[in-house]
């Protein structure tokens, strides 16, 4: 099978680019109000591409739909039904979902802003930016060119900016995977002895093979059902015409920052000294506030990672002695390979596989990180506060500050589902018992009333350090899955039933 190049043109921008160089962006939802209107414009949409312009953009817009809005645009049910489960039941769509995602208590989805319910869920997500001081006018243009077919729903997500530092005040965005835009990795499922940052592109993409060596499934079309061939064939299928070809799956959640009682938390933990906060807060995130990892800088040579805040494993640090093992940045990605590292040969490779070293099969309690990588596009909302400012803020504070968590990938439930409710929310990640994410868990007690509060920091002088009544620090506002189509997938919606 001859290998495909990528068709940067036929592929929406977010994708590559991510528009750091945008400092302001808006999220639109939208539901469809006049399908023939809607595909009209669509046909005619000015979406960025993936392409490199020789002149730098000031504004891009990129599209994606809910299952709900590809059904109320026309597209037939067959061509929905090839979409993952996942992704046609939604996000809110079960007690099951919310429980594994951590979505109970405050994060109820009948508590959130939109996507909570049927009747909240929205068809069209319009995602903004533009160069400083240019949203306004851009976003103004974009509804004008709309309005016939869509209409806006109530209580959007707040505008957002690009920054390099979130609400809490930690320096954000540091560590991503390397896309394989040029398709050298190979594509066949082989073991991997080392953490590495270059991700197969179909991790990210459907129609390209992932880190099995396979195709994610997604709807191939028969060719009559693509008569004038505007849909490129499928690799794996060349007979069928790929509608998911150049697209992926994108998760986005808004989440909304308590800032203040974070930081009130962490301050009264240490009883006010300043040194002794902002050295908590770092051992719970596991940077400090400035992006440098606890781990420190190892000196690891990893493929596809040039900053040094991101070139590090942990295989140095298995105790978590300076970055405990349930702070947030190594839930979220462990850093590690398919199997704990040892001596070359095979005796190793078999004591490794089969168990019998016990120094690796403690260190193997950790699914294999490159499955689960997640390509990130949030962005910040709402004021910025110093810690100050923070510890001064009523507790009763509003929504003021938060993250429009987005993400990319081509598998709902292997990237973001799992991530979400096996790492950040579950209670056993890595050998631990009864705590989740110390940043973003909801910290409820499980049903049989055992608290699930606290935080482990290791020590090399004796117990663990237990910080325990953890508050929410992070409640989540809304969100729902959205499929990003490519640009000839979005052409040949436009064209109706």
């Amino acid at each position: 099978m001859s290998i495909r190049p990528v068709e940067l043109e036929d592929v929406q921008g977010l994708v590559r680019h991510g528009y750091r160089k945008m400092a302001e962006s808006s999220f639109l939802l939208l539901s469809v109000k006049d399908p023939d209107a809607a595909r009209a414009w669509l046909a005619v949409a000015p979406v960025s591409s993936a392409m490199e312009q020789k002149e730098a953009p000031t504004t891009a817009l990129q599209v994606a739909f809910t299952s709900a809005g590809l059904r109320a645009l026309g597209l037939p049910k067959d061509v929905v039904e090839g979409f993952s489960s996942e992704f046609l039941v939604g996000m809110s769509s079960d007690e099951s979902r919310a429980r594994r995602l951590g979505d109970i208590g405050p994060n109820d989805p009948s508590g959130w802003r939109w996507g909570g319910s049927p009747d909240r869920i929205p068809h069209v997500l319009l995602m903004l930016y533009a160069e400083q001081g240019g949203l306004e006018a851009w976003q103004r243009s974009v509804l004008a060119q709309c309005r016939q077919g869509f209409e806006p729903m109530e209580g959007p997500p707040p505008p957002a900016v690009r920054e390099d530092v979130e609400p809490f005040g930690f320096a954000d965005g540091l560590s991503q995977p390397s896309l394989d835009w040029d398709r050298e990795r190979a594509v066949r499922d082989e073991e991997r002895g080392d953490y590495g940052n270059v991700s197969c592109l179909g991790e990210y993409l459907l129609g390209y093979p992932n880190e099995y060596g396979a195709y994610t499934d997604r709807p191939l079309l028969d060719p009559e059902q693509d008569p004038d061939e505007m849909l490129a064939r499928a690799e794996d299928a060349p007979d069928k015409a790929d509608f998911g070809l150049n697209g992926s799956y994108l998760v986005m959640r808004q989440l909304q920052q308590h800032v203040g009682r974070f930081w009130r938390f962490v301050d009264a933990e240490v009883g006010g000294d300043p040194e002794l906060r902002k050295q908590l807060a770092a051992t719970m995130v596991g940077r400090t506030t400035g992006g440098e990892p606890l781990v420190g800088h190892t000196g690891e040579q990893i493929a596809g990672v040039k900053d040094a805040d991101n070139s590090f494993t942990y295989a140095s640090d298995p105790e978590g002695l300076r970055c405990p093992i349930g702070a947030h940045i190594r839930r979220s990605n462990p850093r590690n390979a398919d199997l704990p590292a040892g001596p070359p040969g095979w005796i190793s490779w078999a004591r490794r596989t089969l168990g019998w070293d016990a120094q690796a099969l403690a260190a193997d309690h950790v699914s294999s990180t490159r499955f689960h990588r997640l390509l990130r596009r949030g962005r910040a909302y709402g004021e910025r506060m110093s810690i100050e400012e923070a510890l001064a803020s009523p507790a009763g504070e509003a929504d003021v500050a938060g993250l429009h968590f987005i993400c990319l990938g081509a598998n709902i439930a292997r990237q973001f589902e799992f991530v979400q409710s096996a790492w950040l929310s579950g209670l056993r990640f890595d050998g631990l018992s009864g705590e989740s994410d110390p940043l973003i868990g909801h910290h409820l007690p499980r049903e049989d009333g055992t608290p699930t509060d606290g935080f482990s920091i290791p020590l090399d002088s004796g117990p663990d350090r237990r910080v325990c009544g953890l508050q929410q620090f992070v409640t989540v506002r809304g969100g729902a899955y959205f499929f990003l189509p490519s640009l000839r997938a979005l052409r040949y919606l436009s064209k109706g039933p």
